[in-house]
């Protein structure tokens, strides 16, 4: 496995090289947002690990900027910053996890072998979904309903594909951002609410019928009628 480490404090940097290299994985470090973007884009990589305050380019703007351009690499954020507003934030702009330093390295090997797992999984499925009017193509990373095409962000169209691969079966909130976000999240906070509702704005707002209801108390579920 290929990781890019973008982290400006030295001590950090090495301890994570050294703990990835012993784990058989190979790596590349970056001290700068700028130059991370740069590495990005130019290479190959199967994770990224990447810190918030950086030089030149902060984490979150370089996060931002891979997922405007279509860069669906898995990223872990690493950052002192703890509140839930943050880690919100993080996950919302594409992170696909967020840990708080100062943190035990077994717990992020856990879940960086969580997302490795997860994309193992998605890679051996059916790449071709449908429901009803709407479905959904994995490899070319379009949701279609009808004939209208519908833009999704990242996020977003992982929560489409989750829906897709079990119509019918109504989804807890904790199902969802375990699946969406590969882990447990803060249950105060309304995360999966937001991205639900976003969904659902896109997928049923323009035509006869919703296809995604809210079952109160209980979850969320894609069928016909509710």
């Amino acid at each position: 496995m290929n990781l890019l480490i973008v982290e400006d404090d030295a001590y950090i940097q090495q301890f994570l090289q050294q703990g990835f290299e012993q784990e058989g994985c190979s790596t590349t470090l970056a001290k700068t947002g700028v130059e991370a973007l740069h590495c990005a884009t130019q290479d190959h990589y199967d994770v990224v690990i990447l810190d918030l305050m950086l030089p030149e380019l902060d984490g979150m703007t370089l996060l931002r900027q891979l997922r405007g351009q279509s860069h669906n690499v898995p990223i872990i954020i690493l950052s002192a910053k703890h509140s839930v507003q943050e880690r919100v934030t993080g996950l919302q702009c594409g992170a696909d996890d967020y840990l708080v330093k100062l943190f035990a390295f077994t717990e992020l090997m856990a879940r960086y072998q969580s997302i490795s797992r997860r994309g193992a999984r998605e890679s051996s499925s059916p790449t071709s979904l449908s429901f009803d009017e709407l479905s959904l193509d994995s490899i070319r990373r379009e949701l279609v309903r009808g004939d209208e095409r519908i833009s999704l962000n990242k996020r977003e169209f992982s929560l489409a594909e989750l829906f897709l691969r079990s119509p019918e079966k109504v989804m807890s909130e904790t199902t969802i951002l375990e699946q969406v976000w590969g882990y447990q999240f803060d249950p105060q906070t309304n995360v999966v609410d937001v991205l639900v509702c976003r969904l659902r704005n896109k997928v049923d707002k323009s035509f006869s019928h919703s296809l995604i209801h809210n079952i109160r108390g209980v979850g969320y579920v894609l069928r016909k009628e509710c």
